[in-house]
C-alpha cells in the first residue's frame, strides 16, 4: 500500500513537471529590457534625489513575522485578507511584506541607530487582491522613512522631496492633498463623533462600510462606494476640532509647503485608518489617470508605530509611491521616455573573434559600454545584430584590418560611410564620436 502511494506521488510529480512551459503567476509581471532600462533611470533619479537629501539605502528582508504587519491594524483589509503568510518548514508564520514602512520601523527597534534616521527603499511588495490597473499582487515601491524626529518641517521636507522627484520626471498634473490628523488625543475624542454620526445613518452604508463602523469608523471617510459617500461627505470634520498643539504643527507644514513653492489643497477627507497615525497625512493624485486610480503617492505621520512594534516611542514620517503607477502616470502625460539599454560600441569581428574578445574587455575597462556577436557568425550576421544592439558606433575587423593593424569605425545611426582608424588611435575617435550628440 505504501509502495502504491509513493508511486501515485512520483506520479503527480511527473505530471506537474510535464505541464509547461510555465508562465508568471495571476498579478506578476516580467519586467525585461528595454522596459527595465527605464526602471533602473527611475530608481537612480529617485536615489539621487534621496541621497542629496541625506537618506541612506535600507534593504530589508522580503518577508517578516506576520506580527510585524498584524500589528499595523488587524482591521485593515491589508492584514484581513490581502496578505501572503504561510508557515515556513521550521514552524514560523511569515508574511511577505504588504508595505515598506512597518518593516523600516522593525529595523530601527532592533538596530537602535542613533536619531534622526532617514532611509530610502525601492522594493518589492505583495498582496493578495484582484490585480487592478497598475497594481499587480507583486508590485514595487519608492518610498523614504525618517524616524526620530517630531519637528513639522521634517514633514515638508519629506512632502517636498516626492513633489520634487515628480516634477523632476516632466510630471505636470499632479496635485498635492494633505489634512491633518492631529494628536492622539484628537484621534479619540473624533472618533467618538465620527461613529455616532455613522450609527445614526447606519443604513445608509454599504454593508462593507458598515462593517467596519464599530471598531474602525475613520476608514469609512475614505470610502470609494457610492452608497456611501453622502455618509462621508456629511461626517463631522477633524481638521475644524485640532488641539492647540495639532494646529501650531499644521499651519507650520502648510507654511513650509507655500516657502517651497509647492501647491496644495487640504482635503478634510483624507485619513489614516490605523491608530498610530498623527498630524499630517498626504496624497498625491494624477488628473492624467482614472480617478479610481489616480493616488501615485502618499504618506504621512507615524508617531505611535514603534510602540505597536514594542519598541520605545519614537516620532516618524514617511511616504511611498508605486513605481508602476509613476510610470504609467509618466505614460499618460508622455514624458520619461525613450530609455534604452544599449550599448555604446558593437564589435564585429570575422577573423575568429580573439581581436573581438580583447576589444571588448579593454573597451568595458575603459569605461566604454560594448557587446560583440558570438559563435564565429557571418559579417552579414553580425552586422544585423549590430543594427539591432542599439550602439551608437560599430567596430569591424576583417583580415585587411587585422593585418595592417586597422580597424574599420562605423556610425551605425546615421549613414556616414566606415573610416579606417589605427588601432592605437581607436580609443580617441571613440571619445570624439561619442561625446557628440
Amino acid at each position: 500500500m505504501a509502495g502504491d502511494s509513493l508511486a501515485a506521488m512520483s506520479d503527480e510529480s511527473s505530471a506537474d513537471l510535464s505541464r509547461g512551459p510555465f508562465r508568471t503567476p495571476k498579478g506578476t509581471k516580467d519586467i525585461m529590457p528595454p522596459e527595465s532600462a527605464r526602471w533602473e533611470a527611475l530608481i537612480g533619479a529617485f536615489a539621487a534625489a534621496a541621497g542629496r537629501a541625506g537618506y541612506g539605502l535600507i534593504q530589508g528582508p522580503v518577508f517578516e513575522d506576520i506580527g510585524v504587519f498584524q500589528r499595523m491594524g488587524a482591521g485593515t483589509d491589508v492584514v484581513r485578507k490581502e496578505m501572503y503568510d504561510f508557515t515556513d518548514k521550521g514552524g514560523r508564520h511569515i508574511a511577505l511584506r504588504p508595505e515598506g514602512t512597518a518593516g523600516v520601523m522593525r529595523a530601527f527597534i532592533e538596530h537602535n541607530p542613533v536619531p534622526p534616521w532617514k532611509v530610502w527603499y525601492a522594493a518589492p511588495n505583495f498582496r493578495y487582491e484582484e490585480p487592478q490597473s497598475n497594481r499587480l499582487r507583486q508590485h514595487h515601491q519608492l518610498g523614504v522613512e525618517v524616524i526620530g524626529v517630531d519637528d513639522p518641517d521634517i514633514d515638508v521636507e519629506v512632502i517636498v522631496l516626492l513633489a520634487d522627484f515628480y516634477a523632476s520626471l516632466g510630471l505636470c498634473q499632479v496635485d498635492l492633498v494633505i489634512n491633518s490628523i492631529g494628536t492622539i488625543a484628537d484621534r479619540a475624542a473624533y472618533i467618538d463623533r465620527l461613529r455616532e454620526h455613522l450609527l445614526a445613518r447606519f443604513v445608509e452604508l454599504d454593508p462593507e462600510d458598515q462593517a467596519k463602523v464599530e471598531a474602525h469608523p475613520m476608514r469609512v471617510l475614505d470610502t470609494k462606494r457610492p452608497r456611501s459617500l453622502p455618509v462621508a461627505d456629511d461626517a463631522p470634520k477633524l481638521i475644524e476640532s485640532l488641539s492647540g498643539e495639532a494646529k501650531e504643527h499644521f499651519e507650520r507644514v502648510q507654511s513650509g509647503l507655500t516657502a517651497a513653492g509647492v501647491a496644495f489643497t487640504i482635503e478634510p477627507r483624507l485619513v489614516r485608518g490605523l491608530d498610530y497615525y498623527t498630524h499630517t497625512a498626504f496624497e498625491f493624485r494624477s488628473a492624467a489617470l482614472e480617478s479610481a486610480q489616480n493616488t501615485i503617492g502618499g504618506g504621512g505621520r507615524y508617531d505611535g508605530l514603534a510602540e505597536s512594534l514594542g519598541g520605545k516611542s519614537v516620532a516618524g514620517v514617511g511616504f511611498g509611491s508605486g513605481i508602476e503607477r509613476i510610470l504609467a502616470t509618466c505614460d499618460a502625460e508622455g514624458v520619461f521616455s525613450g530609455f534604452t539599454s544599449a550599448v555604446d560600441v558593437f564589435v564585429v569581428d570575422v577573423t575568429g573573434g580573439d581581436v573581438a574578445r580583447d576589444l571588448i574587455l579593454e573597451l568595458r575597462r575603459a569605461g566604454v559600454s560594448a557587446d560583440r556577436a558570438w559563435m564565429g557568425r557571418s559579417m552579414k550576421s553580425q552586422m544585423k545584430q549590430a543594427d539591432r544592439s542599439g550602439a551608437k558606433v560599430g567596430l569591424i575587423i576583417g583580415g585587411d584590418e587585422l593585418e595592417a593593424g586597422m580597424v574599420l569605425v562605423r556610425d551605425l545611426r546615421v549613414e556616414t560611410g566606415q573610416q579606417p582608424v589605427a588601432r592605437a588611435d581607436l580609443m580617441a575617435e571613440l571619445a570624439r564620436r561619442l561625446s557628440t550628440p
